[in-house]
C-alpha cells in the first residue's frame, strides 16, 4: 500500500523527534504493509519547510531501512497567503515527488474568503490539489456544498484512515464514511505522526472498506490512486461520485476542462 500523507522525519514539526523514533515509525509501516511513503512534514507559519533538510534525514532513513519501504519527498501544505504565492511562482517545490500533486491543509476554523480563487490559480500553475482530512475540519464539515463544488472543479480528497475506525472522534467518523458511502474519497493515508497515539495504520482501514464497499474500491483508494500521484500520472476513471453529477453531464470540472485535462 502508499501512505501518501506521513510525518515521518524526525525533528521537523510535530512528528517523531527523533531518528531512532523515524525508525520505529517506519518499522511499524513496514509491518503495517505499507511499501511506500510520502513523507509529509508540515510548510505552516509555524513549522518551515525545508527541502534540502528534508532529502537529507530521507537519504539516511533509506540507509537504515534497507530498502524495505520506498520514501518519497512532499508536504503537509497550509494555505497561507505565503505559501500559495510561493507554490504557484514554483510549482514543484512542495508537491509529491516534484510531481504535479499537492497536499493542501485548511485552517481549522474559518476557510479563507478568497481560497476558491486560490486554488484556481495554484491549478493553472500546474498542480493538482488534494484536499487532506476534511472530515477532521469543523470549518469543511460544515460546508459539504463547497466540498462538492471543489470536487466538481476536479480537486480530490484524502481521508486519514483513523477517521474511519472513529479515532479522531464520533464527528469524523460520521463524515468519513459519509463520504466513503458517496465515493467522494480518492485516498486514505494514515497522517501518521508516531507509534502511539497516531501510528501508521492503513491496513485496518483497507479492510473496513473491503468489507463494507468492496475490494476494487479499497484498493483504489490505498494502491491504485496513491501509486499515480507517487509516479505523477494522470489517475484512472474514478467512480462517479453521487449528487456531484446530473446523468450524463461531463465528469471533469471547468478548471480540468480550461486545462484540458
Amino acid at each position: 500500500m502508499y501512505d501518501i500523507h506521513h510525518h515521518l522525519l524526525y525533528g521537523l514539526d510535530d512528528g517523531p523527534a527523533t531518528l531512532e523514533q523515524s525508525l520505529a515509525q517506519a518499522e511499524m509501516a513496514i509491518a503495517n504493509g505499507i511499501t511506500h511513503i510520502v513523507c509529509t512534514p508540515h510548510s505552516s507559519d509555524r513549522y518551515t519547510y525545508q527541502p534540502a533538510e528534508n532529502e537529507a534525514r530521507i537519504a539516511t532513513l533509506r540507509s537504515h531501512l534497507g530498502g524495505r519501504v520506498q520514501l518519497g519527498m512532499g508536504c503537509d501544505f497550509h494555505l497561507s497567503y505565503e505559501n500559495i504565492e510561493d507554490a504557484i511562482n514554483h510549482p514543484t517545490k512542495y508537491s509529491v515527488n516534484g510531481g504535479q500533486y499537492l497536499l493542501i491543509e485548511f485552517p481549522d476554523y474559518g476557510i479563507p474568503q478568497r481560497i476558491t480563487e486560490s486554488m484556481y490559480e495554484l491549478r493553472l500553475a500546474g498542480i493538482t490539489l488534494i484536499i487532506t482530512h476534511p472530515e477532521r475540519n469543523p470549518s469543511l464539515r460544515d460546508k459539504t456544498d463547497k466540498l462538492a463544488d471543489w470536487l466538481r472543479a476536479g480537486h480530490l480528497i484524502q481521508v486519514t484512515a483513523g477517521s474511519l475506525l472513529g479515532r479522531f472522534g464520533r464527528g469524523a467518523e460520521k463524515y468519513a464514511r459519509e463520504m466513503l458511502e458517496k465515493r467522494w474519497i480518492h485516498f486514505l493515508a494514515t497522517d501518521a505522526h508516531n507509534t502511539e497515539s497516531r501510528p501508521p495504520n492503513l491496513r485496518e482501514a483497507y479492510d473496513l472498506v473491503a468489507r463494507e464497499q468492496g475490494e476494487e474500491y479499497a484498493r483504489l483508494l490505498c494502491l491504485t490512486n496513491p501509486k499515480a500521484v507517487w509516479e505523477s500520472v494522470e489517475l484512472p476513471e474514478q467512480p462517479l461520485g453521487e449528487g456531484l453529477f446530473e446523468e450524463g453531464e461531463p465528469r471533469r470540472g471547468f478548471f480540468a476542462r480550461l486545462l484540458n485535462r
